[in-house]
């Protein structure tokens, strides 16, 4: 039923800091990542779909077809082109009735989440689990995050042992905080680096001051400037996509040398999809403006339009999404000796580690 898992990544090399989807680092295996459960009801094609954060509008919007005698709070307004504000007012609302539209939906969603969890539960890369973080964007906004803490209580009342809890950063921090454990030692003498968190409707950039000579574990890195673009709003292709993912970059590094801030000439980017040892994709990438996939090579597109940081050409490394918006919570996950991290987006990204 599911992938099994990379062995690219097992290596007896006790570092892999800086190279391309590392699975071993100081004091930590990543076991897997992008498991792939195949839907056995056929509704999805894998089921962690079933509860992604598009996967609750498609409850929402079964939700609004089933009460269309009552009046539609969200009047004309296609499900799909709804903004989280507009479904959180809803929520919120005195009106019984229309809140218990995103209620219906609310609850379907956690349901089916509490499901995909044991599923994941029950696979042998999920094996021995303790502790899960939910992270993604989905948990930001309240219908999402009401969602998220029902599954939770669901799986409480199924005795699920493995215990859950939500990313302790905004979700648009946790995918450029989550390098700096992966920041290879030799950059550790420069005081920041740029990161990158590419998801099927936003792209995030920041600066990441790592503060690792406060705290060897990361837990102390802090974002110092951050950029978003949203660009399933103006459906780029590929080209159009990395040009601007480029500009992004540029101008928070001239950004860190007025500041005069020391940059290293690393840039690590977090991505849907298996990431190959090459910096390849071969798989998982289909949400992403164009295809991302192999042949096409993000890192060295990407290289391309950079300008040198401090005379140097930046080295452009990838890794998983989801194993990167875990690793921000590595601290928190320490007394586990497995743990896993699942992200709710556009779709549902997953990872899970053996802490040694």
């Amino acid at each position: 039923m599911a992938d099994r898992p990379g062995k690219t990544g097992k290596s007896t090399a006790p570092d892999m800091r800086g190279e391309h989807g590392a699975m071993r680092l100081p004091g930590l295996d990543i076991d897997h990542y992008n498991l792939l459960v195949r839907d056995p009801e056929g509704q999805e094609d894998f089921l962690g779909d079933r509860a992604s954060q598009g996967a609750f509008r498609d409850l929402l919007q079964a939700a609004r077809q089933r009460h269309r005698t009552g009046k539609d709070p969200f009047g004309d307004v296609p499900t799909a082109d709804l903004k989280k504000k507009a479904i959180d007012r809803v929520l919120r609302r005195s009106d019984p009735d229309a809140a218990h539209l995103v209620h219906l939906a609310v609850e379907d969603h956690a349901r089916r989440l509490a499901h995909v969890i044991q599923v994941f539960l029950a696979q042998p890369e999920w094996e021995g689990v303790e502790r899960i973080v939910l992270g993604g964007g989905f948990p930001e906004h309240d219908a999402g995050g009401l969602a998220v803490r029902r599954a939770m209580r669901l799986l409480e009342l199924a005795k699920v042992e493995a215990r859950l809890q939500l990313l302790g950063h905004h979700a648009d921090e946790g995918g450029l905080l989550g390098w700096t454990a992966l920041l290879p030692q030799s950059e550790h003498r420069h005081r920041a680096f740029l990161a990158v968190d590419v998801g099927g409707t936003n792209i995030r950039c920041g600066i990441v001051e790592h503060r690792l000579e406060q705290a060897p574990d990361g837990h102390k890195a802090r974002v110092l400037e951050r950029l978003k673009w949203r660009h399933a709003d103006h459906g780029p292709d590929r080209a159009e996509a990395v040009a601007r993912l480029a500009a992004m970059l540029n101008g928070l590094a001239a950004q860190a040398r007025t500041l005069d801030l020391p940059l290293a000439p690393f840039v690590g980017i977090a991505c849907p999809g298996r990431i190959e040892a090459d910096g390849g994709i071969s798989q998982g990438a289909q949400n992403l403006p164009g295809n991302w996939e192999r042949p096409f090579h993000l890192a060295e597109a990407l290289a391309a339009h950079l300008d040198p940081i401090a005379g140097t050409p930046p080295r452009v490394v990838l890794h998983n999404d989801a194993v990167v918006q875990g690793l921000s919570e590595r601290r928190k996950m320490r007394k586990a000796r497995r743990w896993a991290a699942l992200t709710i987006g556009t779709g549902l990204g997953n990872a899970s580690y053996s802490n040694r």
